[in-house]
């Protein structure tokens, strides 16, 4: 059996031949081998798996007190028709509850204000939450 190796011409005229040659530039990293942390922990022995910090929330009751009442004091201006969304929403429960053993109709405004309310309290409180621990772990 014999081997032949064609050459071929490429562009500009430069040779191209069959025989494979490794090419290396300076913008390509080398290939590196991926790890798996899982495999590490049980080759370390240890026995305990964790993929990420166990605090990984790293909760702080002020971020919690300051984002209500950075909500409440926004939320409470009489700005819908000289009411407040506080307000609206408080006199929606209780109207819901003068009738309590039966819930809320599905036309009723408390689902209205209840959604608006507590939307505007989850990002007040995730923004707060960002900014806080971004100050304190020097992300900013």
């Amino acid at each position: 059996m014999t081997t032949t190796f064609a050459t071929v011409a490429g562009l500009g005229g430069a040779l191209l031949s069959s025989t494979s040659s490794r090419l290396t530039s300076g913008f390509v990293k080398s290939p590196v081998i991926a790890r798996n942390p899982l495999r590490q922990a049980v080759a370390m022995g240890n026995g305990r798996i964790t993929c990420f910090e166990r605090n990984w929330l790293r909760a702080d009751y002020s971020v919690i007190g300051f984002g209500l009442i950075g909500w409440l004091a926004p939320s409470s201006i009489p700005a819908i028709n000289g009411k407040s969304l506080t307000g609206l929403f408080f006199e929606s429960i209780g109207a819901e509850l003068a009738h309590f053993p039966s819930p809320p109709a599905l036309t009723s405004s408390f689902w209205l204000w209840l959604v608006t309310w507590h939307l505007g309290l989850f990002i007040v409180l995730t923004f707060g939450q960002i900014g806080f621990k971004g100050r304190t772990e020097d992300y900013f």
